[in-house]
């Protein structure tokens, strides 16, 4: 940040007086302050189960003058009791830093202790500057990692450290809750008032307290003076300049642990955080600047980004054959597309499903035959365009990745590319970088507010409530001479046929079918028909035996394998939504003949039980006719997404199912 972009700007409309900011109130912790009764603390009702506990974590971000600009300092300080051996994880820390051209940020003053208690006495083991590892991830980012010494059950660590940055757009966030529960979480922001953040906040954990209070403050300046025609004089000048910080202050106590359930996209989605954007600069006399930019805005650069969309631009002469090749013949804009999906599906191997960026030209790519997520999609959409349609790059994020927020356009929220094309006025959506069918998307992409590279920056929305995955299954059983010999046959969901041929693609048919042969006497005529079209699910089949024990009762299951066996919702409750990956409808039928020799002693009641009106069903159906016992089951939800507050009802529902489907045809022997 130079000084005539900021210093002299705030020069104009500031007093040059020195001014004294009053002391904030810090937690009483202090570093290294550890006593013997610290290590009495027992496990209580919020650790429960819990591997660590995060004592105290307090953070600031506050500006600072350094010579002729401003720089963030960003402060942290931990500490954490050690409850058994999986809690050794949180010994172990890493730092993220950003660096552009000759900027870059910087971790300095690191203390890290590990304290054990010895025959009553606190023992220190202080952490060696040697065990600080640095690891450059891109051009961009740089990441420093460090372990504590000495840690075992018991212990508590403790380690504070300082960022400076030069990136005022990089006002680092902080996250109140985690993997461990946490006793106190505090984090302090000053902001002067020459700069406009947006702040973003989420989770569902209550503060404690949260605090705003306006003071001045004075950032002394230190640069060298210019002489005529901007020519260096050799001369320091110092200038104090003096203007209103805002003090933010958020404390959370008390804060459970986020655990992981069934159907999380990801927990990032919900933890207690709160994050900043920088929106606009407003330096006095002069006119708002707006930084954040608007998406068209986003659009725009990304299309410009030597490492994404500038290469789209140009002529890629080099696909020129390869694309009339692949067209040849077709009859139609679809025909085209679907021909030149097909080849990058099926001759390109994806390195990494979560890049935004690219890392070669797309001469490489076409030429290695690999690259990631968003090189392998970019080079659909250019041999796309070269083919004469009109495609475009789609950004999105996936689920395991976080939520993107439709109102801001931080491009960092993003990790995945995907290629539309437009034919006969309808989008179609396209990812090369995963072996499906023609118009199909990975599960993963269904994670809500998207936007297509275009010149409107139009906004999309892929989400699972837009997905119904059908399950059907038909058992038939039939007495043949004394034997009784079944049919089976099932086509399971799209996204269960994509898991099975990778199975058989790795493991071949036989490892498939080897559950099946511990479920019946006898399996013959194994089959799996339309593993390679990719448009479609598959279709399982077999034959087999089943014969009863031969005591004078026989309990069956009606639907073998098929029952759902536990309820997938296990806690009493649940702070964050269920985020199924698709709306379900499983049918389940079976026509049996009674086993000769067998009476039919005791069947199931039948029933049916609504969810929520009608956003879901769950069907029971079991009636014998003559010598013949027919059975059907359903259960289908029309949605795929569902509140907190619906989290009981849900839980409920299954817990029905489960009991239900565990139910038992029983025969008596004649």
């Amino acid at each position: 940040m130079q000084i005539k972009t900021v210093v002299a700007p705030i020069l104009a409309g500031c007093l040059l007086t020195v001014l004294s900011t009053a002391a904030q109130e810090k937690h009483k912790i202090k570093f290294g302050k550890v006593s013997s009764e610290d290590f009495s603390q027992t496990r209580n009702d919020l650790d429960t189960g819990a591997h660590a506990i995060v004592l105290s974590d307090i953070g600031s971000s506050d500006f600072e003058a350094e010579q002729d600009g401003l720089r963030l300092v960003y402060k942290r300080h931990r500490r954490v009791k050690i409850l058994d051996k999986t809690g050794y994880e949180a010994a172990t820390e890493q730092v993220y830093l950003y660096k552009s051209g000759h900027e870059e940020e910087k971790m300095t003053n690191l203390k890290a202790v590990t304290y054990n208690l010895e025959n009553g006495k606190v023992v220190e083991t202080k952490m060696d500057s040697k065990s600080v590892f640095s690891e450059e991830l891109d051009k961009h980012h740089e990441r420093k990692k460090f372990t504590l010494p000495a840690v075992k059950e018991g212990s508590i660590i403790e380690y504070a450290y300082t960022v400076y940055s030069p990136f005022t757009f990089n006002l680092q966030p902080w996250s109140f809750q985690g993997e461990y529960p946490c006793l106190w979480s505090e984090y302090s922001v000053g902001i002067p008032e020459w700069y406009d953040y947006i702040f973003i906040g989420q989770g569902y954990h209550k503060f404690e307290s949260k605090t705003r209070e306006d003071q001045r403050k004075s950032f002394p300046f230190r640069f060298e003076k210019e002489g005529a025609y901007g020519t260096k004089t050799g001369q320091t000048e110092f200038v104090t300049v003096s203007g209103n910080v805002s003090y933010y202050r958020w404390v959370a106590t008390n804060v459970p642990q986020l655990k992981e359930e069934n159907f999380t996209t990801s927990l990032a989605n919900h933890v207690t955080r709160i994050e900043f954007q920088l929106s606009a600069t407003k330096y006095p006399g002069q006119a708002v600047k707006p930084v954040m930019g608007t998406w068209a805005k986003l659009v725009e650069d990304l299309m410009k980004h030597e490492s994404y969309g500038v290469a789209l631009d140009k002529n890629n002469g080099f696909l020129g054959k390869e694309v009339e090749t692949l067209t040849d013949g077709a009859t139609s804009d679809r025909e085209k597309a679907k021909r030149i999906y097909c080849y990058v599906r099926n001759n390109f191997t994806c390195t990494d499903h979560s890049r935004l960026f690219t890392e070669k030209p797309l001469r490489s790519i076409f030429t290695s035959k690999s690259g990631n997520v968003t090189e392998l999609n970019l080079l659909l959409v250019a041999m796309l365009r070269k083919a004469g349609l009109e495609a475009y790059p789609v950004i999105l994020s996936t689920r395991d990745h976080g939520f993107t927020n439709p109102l801001y356009p931080m491009v960092s929220r993003f990790n995945y590319t995907i290629a539309e094309v437009t034919m006969g006025n309808k989008p179609c959506f396209l990812d090369a970088s995963y072996n499906l069918g023609f118009g199909k998307l990975h599960t993963s992409c269904y994670n809500g507010h998207a936007r297509m590279l275009n010149p409107e920056a139009t906004a999309i929305r892929f989400d699972p409530d837009s997905l119904l995955e059908q399950k059907m299954t038909s058992v038939y059983i039939r007495n043949e001479n004394g034997v009784l010999k079944g049919t089976w046959q099932q086509r399971p969901t799209y996204f269960e046929s994509y898991e099975l041929r990778g199975l058989v693609h790795s493991k071949g048919r036989e490892e498939y079918f080897k559950p099946v042969g511990k479920l019946f006497e006898k399996v013959s005529n194994t089959a799996i028909e339309e593993l390679d079209s990719l448009e479609r699910p598959v279709m399982v089949k077999y034959d087999f035996v089943w014969q009863p024990d031969g005591g004078d009762m026989v309990y069956l299951n009606p639907m073998f394998s098929e029952a759902t066996k536990t309820n997938p919702f296990k806690s009493q409750e649940r702070k964050y939504p269920v985020e199924m990956p698709y709306a379900v409808d499983e049918i389940y039928s079976l026509n049996m003949e009674v086993p000769p020799g067998y009476a039919v002693e005791e069947l199931p009641k039948s029933t049916i039980v609504k969810f929520n009106g009608d956003e879901g069903v769950f069907q029971y159906m079991i009636a014998q006719t003559g010598n013949a016992i027919q059975f059907r089951s359903r259960i289908k939800l029309n949605r795929a997404y569902f509140d907190p507050e619906e989290y009981n009802a849900l839980r409920d529902f299954f817990d029905m199912i489960v009991k239900k489907q565990a139910e038992q045809i029983v025969l008596k022997k004649i």
